[in-house]
């Protein structure tokens, strides 16, 4: 069964060697999407939301209101979502869910999914 959950960041970047007024430092209202699966337990549970929620909160924490060039040398959404995906993969080693999917919409509009 798949479970999704979504919440926002808020984030500054510029994007290096870039041609346009994305080379200048902006920020964003960044939206994440994640899609976790697994089976239900005998609880009645895939995994609580309450703790699905933690675990998506400490994956963006590094990321809310920071200047993303500072984790990342080319902060694209693409490399963005990508971060985000291998955090949370290894945040979520050891629980009953697997990731899925992620979406990052980088403010409206806009957005990369990784599945």
């Amino acid at each position: 069964m798949k479970l999704g959950l979504t919440t926002e960041f808020d984030a500054a970047h510029s994007l290096p060697g870039y041609q346009g007024k994305c080379a200048n430092l902006h920020g964003h209202t960044y939206q994440v999407e994640m899609v976790v699966e697994g089976d239900v337990g005998a609880d009645g549970f895939v995994m609580d939301f309450y703790q699905l929620k933690r675990v998506l909160a400490g994956a963006l924490e590094d990321l809310d209101h920071r200047c993303l060039n500072d984790l990342l040398p080319i902060p694209t959404a693409e490399r963005i979502a990508e971060w985000i995906c291998e955090r949370l993969k290894k945040d979520l080693s050891g629980t009953p869910v697997r990731l899925v999917s992620l979406k990052l919409w980088e403010g409206k509009n806009k957005w990369v999914m990784i599945d």
